[in-house]
């Protein structure tokens, strides 16, 4: 919800998984949510960073990984481009 100014004002605001786009509930402690720093062609953080977000039940299948990888990759080349 949004207020006339455009702020959200909701004190609860569901996230996303971002490997399988599902809700990841209030009650979902499993889940994790990480911040990937980027940087420049010398290897020096650049202050910018994406966040992804897995939920408990990637994690619990061992799907973690290799969700977090071809998400990194896909989002990868988008900053490319």
């Amino acid at each position: 919800m949004q207020n006339e100014e455009g702020q959200v004002v909701d004190l609860y605001v569901p996230r996303k998984c971002s490997a399988t786009n599902r809700l990841i509930t209030s009650k979902d402690h499993a889940s994790v949510q990480l911040n990937i720093g980027h940087l420049d062609h010398n290897g020096v953080y650049t202050g910018a960073f994406t966040t992804f977000a897995l939920s408990g039940d990637i994690r619990a299948q061992g799907d973690g990984d290799s969700a977090l990888d071809r998400l990194w990759h896909k989002k990868k080349q988008e900053l490319n481009q």
